[in-house]
């Protein structure tokens, strides 16, 4: 690894290029509940899928990252959104709610200042997650009758690939208090899930003090932190018995891959295989970046798994 100043300089330039890409509109927008946070985008293929494989194409659902904090919406990574389109997918880019502000402690005689954006909203994080993907068969007819919903693929990237993660667990929350809201009665209709640099197992996410201690954010005070983990935390809602690859950089200091391996390693306890795929020399954000040779990497992945 490259010492730090060099490192923080590389990061920096991922990053920079990432977000260096104007957004780029979608050809339709849907809402899938009455806040304005809960829509969905919609990309149609830009071009033909694989030859001989019929009309239909497959269903990419990109659930984008920024540790679950609001002032990272969907529109920085509509450029990858795009680039599935052009790559013959059919794409819907979800939006979702994420967190407020933390307080300020408040001075005397004074009012308190909001400390910055807190990581995600519980229950409203999951509750859109769920209502989104639950509602987009029904969407997807509507606004993107070139897809094939029987040839879905969810992905994330980051505290979106959290949540592609967790939208395919559903089926194995507990069905007591808590996780019941979302649980699904059977396992949802998904080719796969390809998560990109996720953050998919929130003790060692913890551990790390992952994107400034977001998992603690996100599940709340400690008295609610183990049962909330118990619903949210993908390394205990395993197996699933979906089709699961995780692609992550070697050099990835945001969510470190020291994460996705604990996530592989509990799955591998709990009797399922999840691909792991390690990028050597790439950090956090080439995986999404269309500049960057990661994304296409990132894209075959799905289509491996689409088709």
């Amino acid at each position: 690894m490259p010492d730090p100043a060099a490192r923080a300089e590389r990061d920096a330039a991922e990053e920079a290029s990432a977000l260096s890409h104007p957004a780029v509109d979608p050809d339709s927008t849907a809402a899938y509940g009455d806040h304005p946070d809960q829509v969905v985008d919609f990309y149609a293929p830009r071009e033909g899928g694989p030859g001989g494989r019929g009309d239909r194409v497959p269903l990419v659902v990109v659930l984008h990252g920024g540790a679950w904090r609001a002032p990272y919406d969907r529109r920085h990574i509509t450029p990858f959104a795009d680039q599935l389109a052009r790559r013959g997918f059919a794409v819907a880019n979800v939006e979702y709610r994420r967190g407020g502000e933390i307080p300020a402690p408040r001075t005397p005689g004074g009012p308190g200042a909001a400390a910055g954006p807190v990581a995600g909203r519980w229950p409203e994080t999951f509750d859109d997650v769920a209502a989104a993907l639950d509602a987009l068969p029904g969407l997807v007819r509507t606004h993107l009758p070139q897809a094939d919903p029987r040839r879905t693929v969810v992905t994330g990237h980051s505290a979106g690939g959290h949540l592609a993660l967790w939208a395919a667990a559903r089926h194995v929350l507990p069905a007591g208090a808590g996780g019941s809201r979302w649980r699904l009665d059977a396992a949802p209709e998904l080719r796969g899930v390809v998560a990109l640099a996720p953050i998919a197992h929130f003790g060692r996410a913890v551990e790390l003090d992952v994107c400034g201690g977001a998992v603690r954010q996100l599940l709340g005070s400690p008295e609610e932190f183990k049962a909330r983990a118990a619903v949210a935390d993908p390394a205990v809602l395993l197996p699933t018995g979906i089709a699961t690859t995780v692609v992550q950089g070697r050099d990835d200091t945001v969510v470190p891959p020291a994460v996705a391996e604990a996530y592989a390693d509990a799955a591998a306890n709990a009797g399922e295989m999840v691909g792991l795929t390690l990028l050597d020399g790439v950090g956090h954000f080439p995986l999404i970046d269309p500049a960057a040779d990661a994304s296409a990497v990132v894209a075959e992945e799905i289509a491996q798994l689409a088709w």
